[in-house]
């Protein structure tokens, strides 16, 4: 009886109840965590998964010395296996709580580029946490495979925080959503508008164009080149050159845009007849885009 009575452990869920918060001194350090004593002759282990919110692969000793005084919270307690589970991080405010709570989504934060992964940018943040910017998230315009290749560790980069899971210890950021979504905003930009493009390089088969006054790109292949197939030569066409085109496709949901010089021609030609000829008028088609070339020439003076 008196060997019950004497048995520290009698009770011990009682006096040590799970949640509860204590100080102890830290009496051993191994590779999986820390002996921390209650008192005397019961002890508690802290795990190494339960030292640290951010430092999760490193040795106990980097976080907690021997005979250090610490703040523990009990996580559980074995009556019969003696023993009991205690946890450091957690009388510690959480870092992805105390982050959304500073940058909810929205906000802009700026960070430290250190690692770079086949699905993106990891960034250090305020705060000893990470986030990531997903590759699709790095550009409204280009394939995040070829933006990724611009960073480089330690490089400071700005990002907007797009959502912060605090369970699951995680921050999505975005870059490019720092820009204005060039596909949301079109302005006139549709199809079948005419616009002027600056050739920006000559490819064996066809031409690379920026639209002039927008931000957007396009690629006009050889056989859209013109609609005499003689002139659907690409080498016809000079880096700088300003050339006009018709949209022929606009899909905000595929995010490409299409034009054509070809599309253009055709359309002009078809105008053209409208107004200036007939199928009874006997003039030829050459006749007919005289008239129509004159005609804007003289709109144009």
């Amino acid at each position: 009886m008196k060997q019950l009575l004497d048995d520290p452990w009698q009770g011990i869920e009682n006096k040590f109840p799970v949640g509860a918060k204590l100080k102890g001194r830290v009496t051993n350090i191994t590779d999986y965590g820390a002996f921390v004593e209650l008192e005397p002759g019961i002890e508690g282990l802290i795990h190494v998964s339960e030292m640290s919110w951010t430092k999760k692969n490193v040795h106990p000793g980097k976080i907690v010395s021997t005979s250090q005084e610490v703040e523990v919270q009990v996580l559980e307690v074995d009556p019969v296996k003696r023993r009991i589970s205690l946890g450091l991080k957690q009388t510690m405010r959480n870092p992805w709580e105390q982050f959304v709570e500073k940058y909810p989504p929205g906000t802009e934060v700026e960070g430290e580029v250190k690692n770079k992964t086949e699905f993106g940018l990891f960034l250090g943040l305020d705060g000893d946490v990470d986030g990531m910017v997903h590759l699709s998230d790095l550009d409204w315009k280009r394939p995040g495979e070829q933006v990724i290749e611009e960073y480089k560790k330690g490089d400071k980069v700005k990002a907007q925080v797009l959502d912060v899971d605090v369970e699951k210890e995680r921050i999505s950021l975005g870059i490019k959503q720092l820009e204005a979504d060039p596909f949301a905003e079109p302005g006139d930009l549709k199809r079948n508008a005419v616009v002027t493009t600056e050739v920006t390089e000559v490819k064996e088969n066809g031409i690379d164009v920026k639209i002039v006054g927008t931000e957007f790109t396009a690629f006009i292949k050889r056989n859209d080149l013109a609609r005499d197939r003689s002139e659907q030569r690409p080498e016809r066409f000079a880096v700088g050159q300003k050339v006009d085109a018709r949209v022929t496709q606009f899909d905000k949901k595929a995010r490409k845009v299409g034009v054509s010089i070809k599309a253009l021609e055709v359309a002009e030609e078809k105008e053209a007849i409208a107004q200036y000829g007939s199928s009874d008028s006997g003039a030829t088609l050459g006749d007919i885009l005289g008239t129509a070339l004159k005609q804007r020439e003289k709109k144009d003076d």
